[in-house]
């Protein structure tokens, strides 16, 4: 065995945990001592069918019953739909992206709403939460939590989950196929991170949309403004503090509406620029994605432009 998967190995036994491993009432015990503040943030995008479940539960048994949050915040990413309505009268506080700090512009995306609630949010420590979960519960929470409230070394936590394929309304077995919903995962993340950053590569689910970090941290991060944020945080994290100042948490079983293939594509288009920008490679802002697919019984390019645009780091417009 190499030194290099020794220290993976001790890396995943030190800090490899499972949502169940701290009570809750130690949890409330650990942020009472610490006097750390705690803010969840749903980035969303067109999910009223979903944020109000995502928003609502995580208020009655977090908020209501317990005080281990302090502040729901969803950032509203230019939605056509009511998202907004929808979040407000389930109970959390929302902004529309585009409306926060208008002084510096606004452009669509995940990362560009994340990178927003700094602004506007509180918090110590933010969790981030998708807006689209159909298979959860609230345990996912505490569980980003206890490591963070527990273990001043650790400054990012990452959830990670079986992942099962929901076609429609049927999910596929878990035993058979427990994460075929990762495809981007498995198809591009891990493969590169084994190749360019292999010290992550213990990592169960790299671009898992639930995961926690302490502001002092994120705030000096810079952020893609769509899709790569959950990579970046984690190649820069380890490159600043070490490998060390990241735990990972099982949160057991999650699912979600999962995207077409070719949406998927650009999606893995921006987790490999924002990558290579990070081995000195330049890209430009946007990259021209050429898919095909058939048209009249014949096969046509299908030309995407992709933006792989970053937010420098928020602590730059910060008072």
């Amino acid at each position: 065995m190499s030194d290099a998967s020794r220290d993976l190995d001790a890396w995943f036994a030190a800090n490899t945990g499972a949502w169940c491993d701290h009570a809750l009432e130690d949890l409330l015990k650990a942020k009472a001592e610490s006097g750390l503040s705690v803010s969840l943030v749903v980035p969303a995008r067109n999910e009223a069918a979903t944020v109000g479940d995502v928003v609502g539960r995580v208020r009655e048994a977090l908020m209501e019953t317990t005080d281990l949050l302090d502040e729901v915040v969803v950032i509203d990413s230019d939605s056509t739909d009511d998202t907004y309505a929808v979040a407000e009268d389930a109970g959390a506080i929302v902004h529309r992206s585009a409306e926060i700090r208008p002084d510096l512009g606004s452009v669509p995306g995940k990362g560009e709403a994340m990178w927003k609630s700094l602004f506007v949010t509180r918090g110590d420590v933010l969790v981030f939460m998708d807006a689209d979960l159909l298979d959860w519960d609230t345990h996912f929470v505490p569980g980003l939590l206890g490591p963070l409230l527990t273990r001043p070394e650790i400054a990012l936590v990452k959830g990670f989950y079986e992942r099962p394929f929901v076609n429609g309304d049927a999910v596929s077995d878990p035993e058979a196929a427990a994460f075929e919903g990762g495809r981007v995962t498995e198809l591009t993340a891990r493969p590169l991170i084994n190749v360019l950053y292999p010290e992550l590569a213990g990592l169960v689910q790299p671009l898992a949309g639930e995961w926690a970090i302490r502001r002092s941290l994120f705030a000096t991060l810079s952020v893609p403004t769509a899709y790569a944020v959950e990579t970046t945080a984690l190649i820069d994290t380890a490159r600043r503090l070490g490998v060390g100042a990241i735990a990972q948490v099982d949160l057991g079983r999650r699912a979600h509406r999962h995207q077409a293939l070719r949406d998927l594509g650009a999606m893995a288009t921006q987790i490999v620029a924002a990558a290579v920008q990070r081995l000195g490679i330049s890209t430009d802002a946007e990259v021209c994605l050429r898919q095909y697919h058939p048209v009249d019984g014949r096969i046509a390019p299908l030309l995407r432009t992709v933006p792989v645009t970053e937010r420098p780091p928020a602590e730059e417009y910060l008072a």
